[in-house]
């Protein structure tokens, strides 16, 4: 893994500072006033420990018109800003900001595991710009964002290092990762998705094994014609320290909510209210609605609530063509990425992971949330597809210099 020069963070620090250097003049919009404004946990006269009992909103956990959104370490950093400039919003952006800019340099870093130097830079540049950033660095509640993908790029470079000499388990970096993600769920929810991720690059890229392998030991071991190789043993058993971790997490965080969902109204989310089969066409169509986002971020909206999206009731509607589309087009890249060996199948498979399993807890397929789209949860699953354009880009751009070549 190559290191980052400074040359490297000036130019990417220069460049968030460029396109977000309005914002320091903006108010407080939408949810901020909800999360800023009315939060009386940001107060110093609100005891510490209300932070850990209440939710992103200020409203207790216990109570049933809490949003179940556990986010105290975020919390924590708006009393921060309260305590220099109270309600002032600069400092409040100002922060936002510079947790971008820290982002993408450690984005910088994750780049440079699986392409060159120069397409990393342009990935990490692209994440930098990317217009639908927009509104999680410039809206204050989007810094529950930011905050978790630092403490989740961080996780995953930390478990980078578990692999020593001779395939040997160093356990202090998955001791360090385990508590990173705690840190990075206790700003907000989906960083617990760093644990998928990183399995995923343990067996497919430290160990370097393809599907059709895994499939094959796998058949001739329960055929009784061999063992289990000591590699995989060792990968099992790191894989098994991971995955408990993550359970007694998810074990936690399900008694803070004290095992209830949130209960959100038609306003917030028509679909998830709606029947069979409006409600699974609907969310699955907004799957390919997120991925064009990224793709073409030229209509983007700070508000996706009720009929900006209309319902998908039937079969026939045209908009399913997009999903059908999609589907096709994500397992065709899964299958490249996980059937073939090489440096390419394993960029691509990174890149997939990160923009599918960031988005898992907000993609209405598993559990309702309170919202139809909101751009400030694709902030990471962006880091996947800046992967794949730069990565595109590579492949390219090596071409072009073959072909000139005499």
């Amino acid at each position: 893994m190559a290191d980052i020069n400074l040359k490297e963070i000036t130019l990417i620090v220069g460049v968030v500072t460029a396109c977000y250097w309005n914002s320091l003049f903006c108010g407080f919009v939408f949810d901020d006033v909800s999360a800023i404004l009315d939060n009386k946990d940001l107060h110093p006269s609100t005891p510490l420990k209300t932070l850990f009992q209440n939710d992103f909103w200020g409203t207790p956990m216990s109570e049933e018109r809490s949003h179940k959104s556990y986010r105290p370490l975020t919390v924590l950093t708006f009393r921060l800003n309260y305590l220099l400039s109270e309600l002032k919003p600069m400092s409040y952006h100002l922060l936002n900001m510079i947790f971008h800019a820290v982002v993408s340099v450690i984005f910088l870093k994750v780049c440079k595991l699986f392409l060159d130097n120069r397409s990393s830079m342009i990935a990490s540049l692209l994440f930098a710009v990317h217009p639908i950033h927009t509104e999680a660095v410039t809206g204050v509640v989007g810094r529950a964002e930011l905050l978790s993908s630092i403490f989740f790029l961080a996780a995953f470079l930390s478990y980078t290092k578990s692999k020593g000499p001779d395939n040997s388990i160093v356990w202090t970096p998955i001791a360090l990762t385990v508590v990173l993600v705690a840190v990075a769920t206790l700003c907000k929810e989906q960083g617990i998705t760093v644990v998928g991720i990183c399995c995923v690059y343990e067996v497919f890229i430290a160990q370097g094994y393809t599907l059709p392998l895994l499939w094959t030991t796998a058949g001739q071991f329960f055929r009784g014609k061999s063992s289990i190789p000591f590699s995989m043993l060792q990968t099992l058993i790191k894989l098994i320290v991971l995955m408990f971790s993550t359970l007694l997490l998810v074990v936690i965080r399900v008694q803070v909510i004290q095992s209830q969902l949130p209960v959100f109204t038609r306003f917030d989310n028509p679909a998830a209210v709606s029947p069979t089969p409006t409600r699974q066409l609907t969310f699955n169509y907004l799957l390919p609605l997120n991925a064009w986002l990224l793709l073409n971020p030229s209509e983007l909206c700070c508000d996706w609530t009720m009929g900006t999206i209309p319902l998908i009731e039937s079969f026939l509607d045209i908009r399913n063509l997009a999903t059908f589309t999609f589907f096709c087009f994500l397992g065709a890249l899964g299958i490249f990425s996980l059937r073939y060996p090489g440096d390419s199948s394993k960029t691509v498979l990174m890149a997939l992971c990160l923009m599918a399993l960031p988005f898992i807890p907000a993609s209405n397929l598993f559990f309702p949330v309170g919202f139809v789209v909101a751009e400030r949860v694709l902030y990471v699953p962006s880091m996947g597809f800046c992967i794949l354009v730069a990565h595109g880009w590579q492949k390219i751009s090596n071409k072009s210099l073959c072909h000139n070549k005499p």
